[in-house]
């Protein structure tokens, strides 16, 4: 396999996406994974730093909301809600909610497994189709 140059990297299209059945909702959600920038900046707000620099404090106040407001999307991959409305999102089933942030941290490389799988210290998955193409 040859070399990749900037620009080839920079022109390929390696978003994943999944669209999810959410039955208590009436339809199907589309769940984009986070790119590098916004699962970096998803993770840092999790945490608050103190002045040396060791976690103070771990902020898990509507975290589950959080990332799946950060990855649900429509057609055009244009977030369906903002930061302002995490709060309308937190009060929505908290089930569906679990749900959706599984498949938001699968997608984002987040979580245990995640980085179980990086490492190569799991079992594939099976492969399934409703992932982007």
């Amino acid at each position: 396999m040859a070399l990749l140059s900037r620009q080839q990297i920079q022109n390929a299209d390696d978003r994943k996406w999944e669209d999810v059945p959410v039955p208590e909702w009436g339809g199907e959600v589309r769940v984009l994974g986070l790119n590098g920038t916004a699962r970096n900046a998803y993770e840092a707000s999790l945490v608050q730093l103190g002045p040396n620099g060791s976690v103070q404090r771990v902020r898990l106040d509507n975290a589950t909301a959080r990332l799946v407001a950060l990855t649900l999307v429509d057609e055009n991959f244009e977030r369906l809600y903002t930061d302002k409305e995490l709060a309308e999102l937190g009060a929505k089933n908290g089930a569906v909610l679990t749900k959706l942030h599984q498949v938001a941290q699968r997608l984002s490389g987040l979580g245990k497994k995640a980085a179980a799988d990086a490492e190569g210290n799991s079992e594939p998955e099976a492969s399934d189709s409703s992932t982007s193409d």
